[in-house]
């Protein structure tokens, strides 16, 4: 048996979508290989980011891309930027910002668990509005401490239109940072939000790309993205021998930094590598046929639990404009007709061989998620039978 064989466990079906907490994607032989392939020589780190950069700016029309350790990386060291720009004395301090243009206007919507990235760059988060928010709320809000803007690319209905915050915060002379970490699908977000003038957007590599799960995409204007990387990369090196001492030549910087706030979010050669193969077959991926299996295993699910007690099941399709747009199955459990309650389904699920992960976010409401997007071939089938199951040894006991 194979080493990862070994380490894996149970088997696991993935119902909950491209998630961390789930193994993320099943990579392509190509991202595999490109990985393996990497993995075979010596490169100097820069020199790689920097031909990764290229790929990703061609892709997002942005000025500048970078690799980064995921999406919630991305974000710290776009807060990062946004604290330090290309102050390196600033740079050294991360995450002290004491004395420093330190806030980071955030739509009251659109706080998550994820903004602590930003916080762990020194950021400090400062709300605007209520459940919406009016243009002229965040232009109130904006002081000499305020150093950048933050907007989440999935806010299900938005309070206040990303074009807004965009023309707010240029007219002010501050970037807007944008998580876009599940913006994709579709794919044209890769572009469509850097098209709106968004000065860094984070995207996740591990996900609808499907590239290494520790990976993401950082892209953005070129000063912000060239001090992401300052604050990121290797920084044992000394003036005078620097590959990058240009920039001190050019009057950029006035020399390099310390280690940056990003040191221990480094993404290896096989990272970068594999999340570039991905990109580039991300943009060519055929996403027709990808809905039509969707649509099929959704249609197995709904139909192969119709008739169990306490159980209905419905197909949900995103609205217009959330993100990302992926349809779902929901299954509803009737605790009394059922047996059972929405998370004992969910940890009966997780119990079994094949565990089978779902999105159980609403479960405490009886309601439990099924996202088609990492299935396997027979996996909507065996998720049914372990359902069936479920529901005959309650019918049993009851």
């Amino acid at each position: 048996m194979s080493v990862a064989l070994e380490l894996r466990g149970p088997r696991v079906i993935n119902a909950r979508g491209n998630s961390t907490k789930a193994g993320g994607s099943v990579l392509a032989p190509e991202v595999i290989e490109a990985m393996a392939e990497a993995a075979r020589f010596f490169v100097r780190i820069e020199d790689m980011q920097a031909a990764a950069g290229e790929v990703i700016r061609r892709v997002t029309g942005a000025e500048a891309g970078y690799v980064t350790a995921g999406a919630s990386a991305g974000l710290t060291m776009a807060a990062a930027a946004a604290l330090a720009g290309l102050d390196v004395e600033k740079m050294n301090r991360l995450p002290d910002t004491a004395g420093m243009a330190n806030e980071i206007l955030v739509l009251r919507r659109h706080r998550n668990d994820y903004d602590h990235a930003l916080r762990l760059a020194g950021a400090k988060i400062v709300e605007v509005g209520f459940e919406w928010t009016f243009p002229y709320e965040l232009e109130e809000a904006i002081t000499e401490r305020t150093c950048a803007m933050f907007y989440l690319a999935h806010d299900p209905v938005p309070s206040l239109p990303l074009a807004d915050m965009i023309r707010i915060a240029h007219a002010h002379g501050l970037p807007v940072i944008v998580d876009g970490s599940v913006a994709n699908p579709p794919a044209s977000n890769l572009h469509a939000i850097i098209g709106l003038g968004a000065d860094l957007v984070a995207f996740s590599g591990g996900k609808h790309i499907e590239g290494p799960q520790a990976s993401g995409i950082l892209c953005g204007r070129r000063d912000l993205i060239l001090s992401a990387a300052l604050q990121h990369q290797d920084m044992d090196v000394y003036p005078e021998t620097w590959p990058l001492r240009h920039l001190v030549e050019e009057g950029l910087i006035v020399g390099p930094p310390h280690h940056g706030i990003g040191r221990g979010f480094k993404v290896g050669k096989e990272e970068i590598a594999g999340l570039i193969c991905a990109l580039e077959r991300y943009v060519v991926r055929d996403f027709g046929a990808e809905a039509a299996r969707w649509t099929r295993d959704l249609e197995t699910i709904t139909t192969g639990v119709r008739g169990l007690p306490g159980i209905s099941a419905r197909r949900i399709d995103p609205a217009p404009d959330a993100l990302p747009q992926v349809p779902r199955v929901e299954i509803t459990v009737d605790p009394q007709a059922a047996g059972y309650t929405a998370n004992d389904l969910v940890n009966r699920l997780q119990a079994g061989d094949p565990l089978v992960c779902t999105v159980e976010g609403q479960a405490r409401r009886g309601i439990v998620g099924f996202l088609p997007l990492a299935l396997l071939p027979e996996d909507a089938s065996e998720i049914v039978a372990a359902i069936r199951a479920i529901s005959s040894v309650a019918a049993g006991a009851g």
